[in-house]
């Protein structure tokens, strides 16, 4: 059987893995800064998405409506009445002076 001899320990062994393991704890540290900051700014940017799709989906709702409203009769009879000055045959007229 052989026998192994034991080396000296030196310290530039442990001081070389201290190194290695601070560097990457240091790379990680900012890389993890890096990455939260980013994730902020990602969250604005949904919120703000989200609110444009919100004012989008009420415009187009209101459109819709509008849409709707301009099938009717009711509205053909407005146009005619502002912009046409149409009246019923039974309804009375007032003039300013």
């Amino acid at each position: 059987m052989a026998r192994f001899r034991k080396r000296p320990e030196s310290g530039t062994g442990k001081v070389t893995v201290l190194l290695i393991v601070t560097t990457l704890v240091v790379v990680m540290t900012i890389q993890i800064a890096s990455l939260y900051k980013k994730n902020l700014a990602y969250a604005a940017e949904q919120a703000e998405l989200e609110r444009s799709l919100e004012e989008a989906t009420e415009e187009r709702n209101r459109l819709e409506e509008f849409e709707e409203y301009t099938k009717t009769d009711d509205y053909i009879e407005d146009i005619a009445k502002s912009k046409l000055g149409l009246v019923h045959g039974n309804e009375i007229v007032f003039k300013e002076e």
